[in-house]
């Protein structure tokens, strides 16, 4: 798998994948799905897909690194 190297939140795409917060998160794609299906944390579903809007993500990841 080809690992792509991020510098900012502006190459994200306005809404991600599982894999795309796989590695953003540095997680494997098991915990990445473990992720997106826990509460709280921002999602959209598209029939069977799991999207992730980045303004969302970008607002979860400040809240979580602040402890709240």
């Amino acid at each position: 798998m080809k690992q792509t190297t991020l510098k900012s939140f502006d190459e994200l795409p306005l809404v991600l994948t599982v894999r795309d917060v796989s590695a953003v998160m540095g997680i494997s794609r098991v915990g990445a799905y473990d992720l997106v299906r826990s509460d709280g944390f921002p999602t959209i579903r598209i029939g069977r897909r799991i999207a992730v809007p980045k303004a969302e993500f970008i607002k979860w990841l400040e809240n979580t690194s602040r402890g709240r």
